[in-house]
């Protein structure tokens, strides 16, 4: 889905802070089908991920001391600085306080009050994604917490989204289209996995790419598994470390 005008409130952009740009470039090339733009010399490197000459994501380098390898999900926003605020006030934490990236907008990075770090994105020159829901793009995110109940409370009064609770499952949405959802993070997740957001990007098939994966040196955590009437996912981690999911919409 081409996207001219990034919705506020919605996921807007994609972004891997790793180790290794060149590795991690090549990696996400081959599963995703994405081609590396120029890396920025004055970002330390960063580089914009095209899908048919389109930006969907970005690769990062690590800004600071202790940053693990992990996907980050930016919000669009009109107004990085009140988000901020309105985050604050609503329990949450600021990692980093909003500030200008050229001319390209203005980003703040936050936590919500479980611990789940996120970003919001205020567009100017540059608006985010070109593309979602489909084949290489972002087509979900995921907050998998300890806290459920407190972390709905926030994103419903930072953001406003709307809530669609299943039975262990809950859906996020604007305006009547779910684009993330939320899980408990049970005993099944390990003490020292602290709460975050998955992200999932699209692919024409689930095992196939798991198993392409495995060939460029990533990891599968979580096999190709069904989700009834939905469709097909799998959890991987890159070679350097970086966790994500894939995923293919029931036919």
């Amino acid at each position: 889905m081409k996207i001219t005008e990034p919705q506020l409130g919605a996921p807007c952009w994609s972004e891997l802070g790793t180790t290794d740009l060149a590795a991690a470039g090549a990696f996400y090339s081959e599963l995703l089908g994405w081609t590396p733009g120029e890396p920025s010399a004055d970002a330390g490197g960063y580089t914009r991920m095209l899908l048919d000459g389109d930006p969907v994501a970005a690769t990062s380098p690590l800004y600071q001391e202790g940053q693990p390898v992990a996907w980050t999900v930016s919000i669009a926003v009109a107004d990085a600085d009140a988000t901020a605020a309105k985050a604050t006030a609503a329990g949450g934490t600021v990692i980093a306080p909003p500030m200008d990236v050229f001319d390209l907008g203005r980003f703040a990075v936050l936590a919500d009050p479980t611990g789940a770090v996120f970003s919001v994105w205020q567009a100017r020159a540059f608006a985010g994604a070109a593309r979602r829901d489909e084949t290489g793009a972002l087509c979900w995110i995921e907050l998998r917490t300890r806290d459920t109940a407190a972390a709905q409370a926030f994103y419903t009064e930072v953001f406003g989204w709307s809530v669609n609770a299943g039975e262990g499952y809950t859906q996020f949405g604007l305006e009547g289209a779910d684009f993330g959802g939320m899980m408990a993070m049970g005993p099944d997740f390990p003490e020292g996995i602290p709460p975050h957001w998955a992200l999932y990007f699209g692919v024409d098939d689930v095992d196939a790419s798991a198993a392409k994966a495995t060939e460029l040196g990533g990891m599968v955590h979580v096999p190709g598994t069904d989700i009834p009437g939905a469709g097909r996912f799998a959890v991987l981690t890159d070679p350097q470390g970086g966790a994500f999911a894939i995923y293919t919409p029931q036919s």
